[in-house]
């Protein structure tokens, strides 16, 4: 299976959401997010790709142990969300953002975690919750419109490459 490395942007469990800026090479506060929520899983992106929105692609890290902002991780594809996003007032501005998940090759917990199939089905509707309920705050709407295999999900990745 092939692999792809991500760059942590805001660690599980953060309050906060914390953008990369390639120009001055740091990490700068973007957001607050409201009382209770927090990142379920380490936030990034997946480096020397761009998406339609102009940003390198998300990437959901799901992991037993800490990691920091800026931390590079080798991954595991296991799949990707198939999604839209566009601003409230603004339907005709749609487009896509999927959310692709990774599994560090150094985990030992989730070493059995192939696929997305592989994951309890409650927790991948909570990370779907999560998504839909980050996006709505910003005032824009994230439709998830399916799910993509690992070999798709890195098809497309390739296919981003810069």
């Amino acid at each position: 299976m092939e692999t792809v490395n991500a760059i942590v942007e805001t660690p599980k469990g953060s309050g906060v959401k914390y953008t990369y800026e390639p120009s001055s090479g740091l990490f700068f506060l973007k957001k607050v997010l409201p009382a209770g929520m927090v990142f379920p899983h380490d936030f990034g992106f997946i480096p020397e790709t761009k998406g339609e929105d102009g940003d390198p692609l998300d990437i959901i890290i799901i992991s037993e142990f800490d990691t920091y902002m800026g931390c590079k991780i080798e991954c595991r594809l296991i799949g990707s969300l198939q999604a839209m996003q566009w601003a409230v007032n603004g339907r005709k501005n749609k487009i896509r953002n999927d959310r692709f998940f990774g599994i560090p090759v150094q985990s030992i917990i989730f070493e059995k975690v192939k696929s997305m199939k592989d994951l309890p089905e409650r927790h991948l509707t909570e990370l779907k919750a999560f998504f839909i309920q980050y996006n709505k705050m910003q005032k824009k709407i994230f439709e998830i419109e399916g799910q993509s295999t690992a070999q798709k999900s890195l098809n497309i990745i390739k296919k981003s490459m810069l």
